[in-house]
């Protein structure tokens, strides 16, 4: 534990403080009644729809959450828990519902990611991983959705790694990438647990390391003939390329895979490279460029019609550079059958256990409904029912599944929604029965308010 990884063994303990206090408050006051909590995101900004990912993990979270004797141990030198209420840990296990939009759906502000229903304490003590988990995967996977919008027929691959926040935003960040639509990642462990394809070249570290381009071109194209692509940038890019072409050619190779521009005036070298690879007889090489990449460079870039093949996105991608965080949100909205909303101002809620309902035209997205869950509204609803009294209920997808469905998810979005500058998006509406129950909640609550300052 000295690097601090979470794991199954532990992640029960990947929690704030206060969902403990609190449950152990409850635990005191005899509340474990049902409750209903929703996941949402309470306004987009920079983006004009979210892709949702996250939910094999909490899926897998919820399935496993219990209190190994070592936890229960520490929790009891912490001086802050009851005796009963830790022998009351030593047997949780999360026995409530989950309901979820699927991996892969595009979705849009203030609706439902997920709903657990639960008993008061294991609702709550979920909380933080929920949202530690749903928003960097859902932050990444729109990222790469939105380079993905832009690339066209070009390759996208994750570079993220060595900048992500942490290991296990590196590999949270990889799956999330691969969903969005890249084609692979640098990371050789997200390749090894997710199955994603894994890609790389070769460091400028490895260039400088031989007494010049050549020799290093030479090494490695010996210990990789089929699948070399060659870093050009480390001295002089057109020198770099020229040398590259030798090196294949003194190795009796036929073809190699690509090269790779890290730096510089890309559309230019770009294109200049191309015409050195066409007249040496490689237009089956590609052209890879890497370097501080994000959706808005890869369209100026290829708006410029630069003959770029494929891009490796890091750093832009891994931490969601322009939108480091939702306006995320994890709130009860039901306890004991009754529901319950915030009037905090900026941070309204919407009361009671809820489904969205999607009405489409030729295809396209046209609205979303949010109504209560006894409603019966024309259109598709897009939370389902993944866990059942603790048990999953649904055949969980292949991430191979998953990415395919957040694609042809993406198709279905209006053309100025796609749009990365525009400030386009869909609101969902309230049903009838939802907003009579907002107005009576505000009412009703407003009125105490007022009766308890007289």
């Amino acid at each position: 534990m000295k690097f601090g990884f979470v794991d199954e063994s532990n992640m029960v303990l990947l929690t704030d403080l206060y969902e403990l206090t609190m449950a152990q408050s409850y635990f005191n006051a005899k509340m474990n009644g049902i409750a209903v909590f929703d996941f949402f995101v309470r306004n987009l900004k920079k983006r004009s729809y979210l892709l949702s990912a996250g939910l094999e993990q909490v899926i897998y979270y919820l399935e496993n959450l219990k209190f190994s004797k070592e936890d229960i141990e520490y929790l009891k030198t912490t001086g802050r828990f009851s005796d009963d209420f830790l022998d009351y840990l030593k047997s949780f296990r999360f026995t409530g519902n989950l309901y979820a939009v699927d991996e892969g759906e595009i979705v849009f502000e203030n609706e439902p990611l997920l709903t657990i229903e639960a008993p008061l304490i294991e609702a709550q003590i979920v909380e933080t991983f929920i949202i530690n988990t749903m928003q960097i995967s859902t932050l990444v996977a729109t990222k790469a959705l939105r380079c993905y919008s832009v690339a066209g027929k070009s390759l996208l691959v994750d570079f993220g790694l060595r900048r992500a926040h942490g290991t296990d935003a590196g590999m949270k960040a990889a799956r999330s990438a691969y969903i969005g639509g890249f084609i692979g990642t640098s990371n050789v462990l997200a390749s090894k647990c997710f199955g994603i394809p894994s890609f790389g070249t070769m460091a400028h570290s490895f260039i400088l390391a031989h007494k010049d381009e050549k020799e290093a071109f030479t090494h490695f194209l010996k210990s990789y003939p089929e699948n070399s692509t060659l870093l050009v940038d480390t001295f002089d890019t057109i020198k770099g390329v020229e040398n590259a072409v030798e090196a294949v050619k003194r190795s009796g190779l036929k073809s190699f895979r690509g090269i790779r521009l890290d730096s510089g005036e890309i559309v230019k070298l770009a294109k200049e490279c191309r015409g050195i690879l066409d007249r040496a007889g490689f237009e089956d090489t590609m052209i890879f460029v890497s370097g501080g990449l994000n959706e808005y460079k890869i369209k100026e870039y290829l708006d410029a019609k630069t003959p770029i093949d494929g891009w490796g996105v890091g750093t832009e991608l891994v931490v969601s550079a322009d939108l480091p965080f939702l306006d995320c949100a994890y709130k009860l909205v039901e306890y004991d059958n009754e529901p319950k909303m915030k009037l905090s101002p900026k941070k309204v809620t919407l009361p009671g256990k809820k489904q969205i309902f999607r009405n489409y035209c030729n295809g396209i997205i046209k609205s979303d409904t949010i109504e209560l869950h006894d409603e019966d509204i024309d259109g598709l609803p897009l939370m389902k029912r993944y866990i059942f009294k603790g048990e999953v209920q649904i055949d969980l997808p292949s991430l191979d599944e998953i990415r395919k469905k957040a694609l042809e998810s993406f198709d279905t979005l209006p053309p100025e929604i796609k749009d990365i500058n525009s400030d386009e998006t869909i609101k969902p509406s309230l049903s009838s029965k939802l907003q009579e129950m907002v107005k009576c909640l505000k009412i009703e609550l407003e009125k105490n308010l007022v009766n308890r300052d007289a």
